[in-house]
């Protein structure tokens, strides 16, 4: 493959079935990069001191999608060496130990990956519609994200 033929491509996907490590990293693999980054967010199984018996993810699908092409965006001004960004974001039942979502991201070299790749997650748990519950034993909680912008704006 010569360089003309991989453009920089942003690969989003919101679905319900499991998440392959494997799929979103080939995604963002280029013959001109060095560095592939990746993030993997998996469901735990406790949270503080309760038994965690899996996760439930929502989206704002159509939004949620918007906005992390607004991340996409938002990377390659920051890092225009970037190539390749993969974001994939599971939605409904997450069992323990499997992904809640994956963020891979192609450059010549491994700190504008490394870098991009933390950007992507904490901009996508602070702008992107997308809610947690998160299962117990006995009860459920809806978890809000910490950096999330608009759970702050009413307090």
């Amino acid at each position: 493959m010569d360089e003309s033929q991989d453009e920089p491509k942003d690969f989003i996907k919101l679905k319900s079935e499991k998440l392959s490590v494997d799929e979103v990293s080939e995604l963002v693999i280029s013959p001109c990069c060095g560095a592939v980054s990746l993030f993997i967010g998996t469901t735990r199984n406790n949270f503080e001191g309760k038994k965690v018996i899996h996760l439930e993810y929502e989206a704002y699908t159509s939004m949620a999608e918007s906005e992390i092409k607004k991340i996409c965006r938002d990377v390659r001004q920051k890092w225009p060496s970037v190539k390749h960004i993969a974001v994939h974001h599971r939605l409904g039942v997450v069992p323990v130990t499997e992904a809640s979502v994956i963020i891979a991201v192609s450059s010549p070299h491994r700190a504008e990956s490394l870098e991009a790749v933390t950007y992507c997650i904490n901009t996508l748990k602070a702008s992107v519609p997308i809610w947690k519950k998160e299962i117990y034993e006995d009860e459920y909680s809806w978890k809000e994200n910490k950096e999330c912008f608009w759970a702050n704006s009413e307090k």
